[in-house]
């Protein structure tokens, strides 16, 4: 049997490698290599935050692992006096839904212990892990919020200046933590490490309690799938963004070309704003998320990312394939690290609205609308598999690169050098919906966005905010093929027989 794996850090493919050595399929490996970047990227993922994954079975079955955390039960005691839900502290914190996905995923199909994989992880953090570049520039750019928390200093700083690239980052009460949850996976949410994130969560001001993080579940349902030309996309429902990426995706099957991707994808970001919520907290209109229904633009747009989120993807000869795409929404997520756990806190919950009419309005056990948006792709013999990280940008980078992807003329690891383009406000840094392309992006693309009324910027040269993405691609009748990790990263893909 031969395995496909892609990550954006070294050590997390050879924890993925190292899982399939030991007899694990494409599941282990994924989980294995998941587990790892939240040791050695945890800028851009810890436990304390979400995923949101694919598992596809040999029997041809896809699940959606929705590991969205909620808002707390007494969210509503605070959220009346904001102008605006913060974008950090507590105020942003949901119930981290990081680590009962990897349970879900792991009973889809794992021949390993999910304990192996957290034991491994301990391991390195225990030992220490080179500071990676992403990670040292990621430590400049919030350079105040690691001093100014007391969890992020202990473990960010060195005799009071950060880590630079290449030194030691250790992390021996993560370690701890990580162990706890290998022998008892309960400790997590009803445990001692619960325990204590809540009352770090408190002593911020937040209204967490034991009993949210207790009755904390992922949403475990089938992919939301649509046949677009001669292809199949498999996503997650929402509050994940994959709708979007699908209606983006049929739009650019109907009429190819750079210039009407964009107008989709400008669709698409109004569809989103319009419509994607959390259908378990509130109505949401699937149907206009596919068709990009565009309704106005609500609120002032989400923050910029800088480096959010992490994406695992794997596939196998037996027919398994995963991909998994975990983040702390914003570097350094919330800006709090629980001293005591070694657990980091995201800040997913900055993409709620105080707006009681939004389909993203803050309620208590709600999920807050998602970046997150993995994806598996049939075409006739081909099967893709997509992970990215991009903010709000994930459909419409996917959607330049996935059509190309499912043709086996293909070369992926040219086809992720290419220039691409997004869109955002906020999010890229701009007060409006603006096109923002690499270097070598068709004219096309501008002549329309000016015809749109967009903003017009440009990246100096390949940047990360136009997408680290993850791809591996199997045929069903000469076995895994390729895989390829995006240049614009640190990435690693590999072919392990």
């Amino acid at each position: 049997m031969t395995t496909a794996l892609a990550a954006p850090h070294h050590a997390a493919v050879e924890a993925g490698r190292s899982a399939l050595a030991a007899g694990g399929n494409a599941v282990d490996a994924a989980l294995a290599a998941a587990a790892m970047l939240t040791v050695v990227y945890p800028h851009q993922c810890a436990v304390g935050g979400d995923l949101i994954a694919l598992v596809r079975r040999p029997d041809g079955s896809t699940t959606a692992i929705v590991a969205a955390g909620t808002a707390p039960a007494a969210i509503a005691e605070v959220a009346a006096t904001w102008v605006e839900v913060p974008r950090a502290g507590a105020g942003s914190v949901t119930v981290p839904g990081m680590f009962a996905g990897w349970e879900a995923i792991a009973r889809l199909g794992a021949v390993l212990p999910l304990s192996r994989a957290l034991d491994a992880a301990a391991a390195t953090a225990e030992a220490g892990t080179p500071v990676s570049a992403g990670l040292a520039r990621a430590l400049v750019s919030r350079a105040d919020a690691i001093l100014a928390d007391p969890g992020l200093r202990e473990v960010f700083t060195r005799d009071g200046e950060l880590l630079a690239e290449g030194d030691a980052l250790v992390q021996p009460a993560l370690a701890g933590s990580l162990r706890r949850m290998a022998a008892d996976p309960n400790d997590f949410y009803a445990g001692e490490i619960a325990r204590s994130l809540v009352s770090t969560l408190r002593a911020d001001g937040g209204t967490h309690t034991v009993e949210d993080f207790a009755g904390y579940r992922p949403e475990v349902t089938e992919a939301l799938t649509r046949t677009i030309g001669g292809a199949e996309y498999s996503v997650a429902p929402p509050p994940s963004v994959g709708a979007i990426l699908v209606g983006v995706a049929a739009a650019g099957e109907r009429h190819p070309g750079a210039a009407e991707l964009l107008e989709a994808s400008v669709r698409g970001a109004q569809a989103r704003g319009a419509h994607l919520g959390d259908p378990a907290a509130g109505p949401v209109d699937l149907e206009a998320l596919l068709s990009l229904d565009a309704g106005p633009l609500t609120g002032p747009g989400e923050p910029r990312p800088q480096g959010d989120t992490a994406a695992v993807v794997a596939i196998d000869d037996d027919g398994y394939a995963v991909t998994i795409v975990q983040s702390v929404y914003q570097t350094f997520g919330s800006g709090l690290l629980d001293p005591a756990t070694g657990i980091l806190l995201h800040n997913r919950g900055g993409a709620f609205s105080i707006d009681p009419a939004s389909p993203a309005a803050i309620r208590p056990g709600a999920r807050p609308p998602h970046t997150l948006a993995p994806a598996i792709v049939d075409r006739d013999d081909l099967t893709v598999v997509a992970g990215c990280q991009g903010g709000r940008a994930q459909p419409w980078i996917l959607a330049q690169l996935l059509p190309d992807a499912t043709d086996p003329a293909t070369d992926l690891d040219e086809l992720l050098g290419r220039p691409r383009w997004v869109i955002g406000d906020r999010d890229l840094g701009h007060d409006r919906l603006t096109l923002v392309t690499e270097p070598g992006v068709v004219p096309d693309v501008g002549e329309r966005a000016e015809a749109l009324g967009l903003g017009i910027a440009a990246f100096p040269g390949p940047a990360d905010e136009a997408g680290h993405v993850q791809l591996v691609r199997r045929s069903r009748t000469a076995g895994v093929r390729d895989a390829a990790s995006d240049p614009r990263a640190d990435g690693v893909a590999v072919l392990v027989p």
